[in-house]
């Protein structure tokens, strides 16, 4: 018997319940920007003024949020699981805190807001305080003037792709929570859970654009639905959740 393994990915529904803004309007506009000025390399090489302010006032958003039902279930689920024996992998495509604060121990695969990197010598540093839009933090291993956000824009790779991948050889139960299946490598990771034989479920205001006929469908606020879906692949797993 193939021993249970969850692998749960997250997206931009589950942090819009505490309020976070999901950037991308009907337009395909970011609060007013193009998506090629504000989230790919040659925006940031075009006009960095504008991309640290874009992400600065990101950044100081996360102040004035919170996680909520979605976010504690799953931190609750996965330490169940953990106490339980059974593998649970968290994959996030939000780049807020929220998962952290809840307290998951998250693979955040499109980078965190909280961390900025300095492009001379690599250094990845959390910073919650230099928040000004109009001024850029500098390093303080090499001194370099300009860190930019710790984020994957497009045309870039994504973080933790190995694990990820390791991850979902073993899943046995896939759990898509807020994601519109749109944005890759991610959407793909769906499919290939499905291929391999794993039970599949997938949550979100509307359907998303990879679901399937064999997969699971819970329409709603991942708020709302994510607490009675977990608990539904609890008593699939054997997770004793919640207690």
């Amino acid at each position: 018997m193939v021993a249970p393994a969850v692998v749960i990915l997250t997206g931009a529904g589950v942090s819009a319940d505490s309020g976070v803004r999901t950037f991308r309007d009907a337009g395909g506009l970011w609060e007013g920007h193009r998506v090629e000025d504000v989230a790919t390399p040659d925006g940031w090489a075009r006009d960095p003024a504008l991309v640290w302010r874009f992400y600065q006032q990101r950044r100081a958003q996360l102040r004035d949020v919170a996680p909520n039902a979605a976010h504690r279930a799953l931190a609750g689920f996965a330490a169940a699981a953990q106490k339980a024996g059974v593998e649970c992998t968290l994959v996030t495509q939000n780049v807020d805190d929220l998962h952290q604060r809840a307290g998951s121990d998250v693979l955040a695969m499109h980078g965190e807001l909280l961390r900025l990197r300095c492009e001379a010598c690599g250094v990845v540093a959390v910073d919650r305080e230099r928040l000004d839009p109009a001024r850029f933090a500098s390093c303080g291993a090499c001194g370099h003037p300009r860190l930019r956000p710790h984020i994957v824009w497009f045309g870039e790779v994504p973080f933790h792709l190995d694990a990820i991948e390791r991850a979902l050889r073993r899943c046995t139960c896939f759990v898509a929570i807020g994601t519109s299946g749109q944005v890759w490598p991610a959407a793909g990771m769906l499919a290939q859970a499905r291929a391999q034989g794993a039970a599949t479920w997938v949550q979100a205001l509307a359907a998303p654009a990879n679901l399937d006929a064999r997969d699971h469908w819970r329409p709603g606020r991942a708020a709302d639905v994510a607490p009675a879906l977990l608990a539904e692949i609890a008593r699939q797993t054997g997770v004793c959740w919640p207690s």
